[in-house]
C-alpha cells in the first residue's frame, strides 16, 4: 500500500481522491472495490437524474464526468506513483474512470447492465487488450489512468455490442437483461 505523500493538505486529498475515495485501502481485490464502487455511484446518480434515464444528457454528464475524472485522476494517481512503485495497488481512481466509460452508453438505471458492464471491465483491466498493456508503460499518473481509460472503451464498445443484441432480440440476451 502506497504512504500518504507528506502532511500537505494537497498531499492527502490526491492520496484520497487517487486511492478512489479510500477503496484502494482494500486488503482484498482493491480494484474490483474500486470499480464496485463506482458503479454504486453511477446507480445511484440515475435516482438524482430521474428525468434523464438514458438519453443524450445522460450520457454527456458521464462524459464530463470521464473526462474531469481522467484529469484529476493524472493529478492524484501522479502523486501516489514513485520510482520504486509506480502504479501502486492503493491507486484505484483510475478504476472509477474506466468503469465510467464502460457504462457511459447503456442504462445505467438497471443493476444487470451494470453487473455485466462489471464483469467486462474487470476482465479488460486484468487481460489488457491492446493499447492498454502499452499504455500502462506511460510515466506516472498517465500510465496508471491510461491503461484504464484504454480497458473503458474496449469494455464501451462491448456493452454497445451487447446494447445492439438486446435491441434486436437476440434470444440469449432477451430473457437475461431487463433495461
Amino acid at each position: 500500500m502506497a504512504e500518504m505523500p507528506g502532511d500537505s493538505w494537497s498531499g492527502r486529498l490526491a492520496w484520497f481522491i487517487g486511492s478512489g475515495f479510500g477503496c484502494g485501502l482494500s486488503p482484498l481485490a482493491p480494484g474490483s472495490v474500486g470499480s464496485l464502487a463506482a458503479v454504486i455511484i453511477l446507480y445511484l446518480l440515475s435516482f438524482l437524474m430521474p428525468g434523464i434515464p438514458g438519453g443524450w444528457e445522460r450520457t454527456v454528464i458521464l462524459a464530463a464526468m470521464s473526462v474531469a475524472g481522467l484529469a484529476v485522476g493524472v493529478w492524484a494517481t501522479g502523486r501516489m506513483s514513485t520510482p520504486e512503485n509506480p502504479d501502486p495497488g492503493s491507486a484505484t481512481w483510475d478504476e472509477f474512470v474506466g468503469m465510467w466509460l464502460t457504462c457511459l452508453l447503456i442504462p445505467f438505471h438497471s443493476p444487470v447492465w451494470l453487473a455485466m458492464a462489471f464483469l467486462v471491465f474487470r476482465a479488460l483491466d486484468v487481460l489488457k487488450p491492446w493499447p492498454c498493456r502499452r499504455l500502462e508503460r506511460l510515466p506516472a499518473g498517465w500510465g496508471i489512468m491510461l491503461d484504464d481509460v484504454g480497458a473503458g472503451l474496449w469494455g464501451m464498445l462491448i456493452m454497445l455490442l451487447l446494447l445492439g443484441f438486446y435491441a434486436i432480440g437476440l434470444p440469449s440476451l432477451a430473457g437475461l437483461v431487463t433495461g
